[in-house]
């Protein structure tokens, strides 16, 4: 028997809920627009952070080898990007925690019941790691674009044949293709984690007012937004809607009756 930690039963985290036919199903509410942009967000973000990683590694190398081949004299400047590219180690790893454990909760376990603290939790790092990495890529661009590594009490002509002596990388970060790429990479990120961001509002606020199930699901019946929501909804009338067929998917489909209006707002 699977464990159950924090109310989640470990039994439910299964591999083939990874397949698309489970994880872009219409079933529950902003399923497939979850899925996707989540998964944009933390790729586009990790991926930046890996090739700029790349370059503060070069540019580490480049204080320790000038210094070297100059014994100690040649003192290179360059730790505005080192900082920059630091900071954006931590926005990949604070985006993927983010996003991350939202899509993995929400492929294994879309009906767990969450308190009102865990969700404004959820609600309040959703938009301070969009912040924080919008202003990643802003100080990302900025220096990239406009700074360059020096080396301290050395003229610009003894500077530049310390640089070509040392090799790669470019003391000019623009002209670094890793450099470029990092930023290029992180824009579209924080695009979408915002986008990330607006959607886990906009799905915490419709589970709060109508549950997790998408428009025509609902605990295997369809629902209507023109009645109350009932446990028992033939226990004042007498009479009740049909039941709908199955699916492949253990709910009711919507495909048997007309299908209700779309939820105001969604």
């Amino acid at each position: 028997m699977a464990p159950v930690i924090w109310g989640l039963d470990l039994k439910d985290m299964q591999w083939g809920k990874f397949k698309g036919s489970y994880m872009f199903a219409p079933t529950f509410h902003l399923q497939k627009t979850k899925m996707i942009v989540y998964q944009i967000a933390m790729l586009l973000c990790v991926i930046s952070e890996s090739v700029g990683t790349a370059a503060l590694s070069d540019y580490v190398d480049q204080q320790d080898g000038i210094s070297h081949r100059s014994n100690g004299k040649a003192l290179v400047q360059n730790n505005d990007f080192i900082g920059v590219a630091s900071y954006n180690v931590f926005i990949g790893i604070a985006v993927a925690t983010i996003f991350g454990s939202g899509f993995f909760f929400d492929l294994f376990w879309p009906e767990r019941y969450e308190s009102a603290a865990v969700k404004l939790a959820w609600k309040i790092s959703s938009i301070v790691v969009s912040i924080m990495a919008l202003a990643d890529a802003l100080a990302m661009t900025v220096i990239v674009a406009t700074h360059r590594a020096h080396i301290r009490g050395f003229s610009d002509a003894d500077a530049e044949y310390w640089f070509k002596a040392n090799g790669k990388p470019n003391p000019i970060y623009r002209k670094n293709p890793d450099c470029v790429a990092s930023v290029v990479l992180l824009w579209p990120g924080v695009i979408a984690s915002f986008a990330s961001a607006y959607i886990m509002w906009k799905s915490i606020q419709h589970n709060d007012a109508h549950g997790p199930f998408a428009v025509g699901y609902g605990n295997g019946k369809e629902t209507s937004m023109d009645l109350p929501t009932s446990k028992n909804p033939t226990s004042e009338t007498g009479t009740g809607p049909e039941p709908a067929p199955m699916n492949g998917y253990g709910h009711a489909g919507n495909h048997a009756t007309p299908g209700p209006q779309p939820y105001p707002g969604t």
